[in-house]
């Protein structure tokens, strides 16, 4: 509980300056920036947009990625999404409609870059975590899916979820770095997927036109903790998919954290789509 409260004294430390702030602004207005991009049209210098960004990673307000040698910069939903959870309610009702604004924004898709970057620190190992991510009777408990794959790269998946198990050439693993990294395309969407999932007709229809999306898994271990990004991407502007993905992954990864960290967990069912 101590080391909870410390990371929110982190967030609201972070939080208070404007200048963070209007970095969080700018990056919800085109996710995945560089440095250089960030500070064309602030009145800062290149140093300051620096330690104010340094500020926001140590907060998990922001994550970061490489594209090549550049540094990118990403909002990161998941210390908001813990404010939420945890102390919303405790809150006068003024504050939680800022919080809950701030909260909508950092998990609406920026316009331009339409990727979806989640960051959580989970109280585990990376072999458990991995474990959680790879393991049926894990995946089933939080995810409601399990998968049927020898998990090296290139092999085909089965998704197994409602009962269903459907099976394309195009489910596939593209990495598969043990206790590291981990990553596969995404799953067909199908007319028995759909009823299952309550998804209408017309939605079916737009979500079959995109082209498929994949999603990794980055693990680093932070001592007692490990650090777990989440990256979903290959997602055309304006993708439904996208949009559905963006409100299903931080309840899922909610649940990974506290199934790993408590062993408990309510009853599966949140999937990312």
């Amino acid at each position: 509980m101590l080391n909870w409260m410390a990371q929110m004294d982190e967030v609201f430390k972070a939080l208070a300056d404007t200048s963070r702030r209007r970095l969080l602004d700018r990056l919800n207005g085109r996710n995945g920036q560089s440095l250089r991009e960030l500070c064309a049209g602030l009145a800062m210098a290149r140093q300051s947009v620096s330690k104010h960004l340094a500020v926001l990673e140590a907060a998990n307000l922001v994550t970061t990625g490489w594209r090549g040698r550049e540094k990118l910069h990403y909002l990161n939903a998941e210390p908001i999404n813990a404010i939420a959870e945890r102390w919303i309610s405790q809150y006068h009702r003024e504050r939680v409609y800022v919080l809950a604004d701030l909260k909508r924004a950092l998990e609406e898709e920026p316009m331009g870059n339409p990727e979806f970057v989640y960051t959580t620190y989970i109280k585990t190992t990376p072999e458990r975590l991995w474990q959680a991510l790879t393991d049926p009777a894990f995946t089933s408990r939080y995810w409601g899916v399990t998968f049927e794959t020898d998990w090296q790269v290139g092999s085909p998946m089965v998704w197994g979820e409602g009962g269903q198990q459907p099976a394309d050439p195009e489910q596939r693993v593209l990495a598969s770095e043990p206790y590291r990294r981990l990553s596969y395309t995404w799953h067909t969407f199908t007319p028995e997927w759909a009823q299952a999932a309550g998804v209408d007709d017309e939605v079916l229809a737009t979500i079959r036109q995109e082209p498929r999306s994949k999603v990794t898994f980055d693990i680093e271990p932070q001592g007692e903790v490990v650090k777990l990004t989440v990256v979903h991407d290959d997602f055309e502007p304006g993708s439904t998919v996208r949009e559905m993905v963006g409100e299903g992954w931080p309840r899922l990864l909610s649940d990974l954290k506290t199934l790993l960290e408590t062993g408990d967990i309510r009853p599966a069912g949140a999937h990312p789509e």
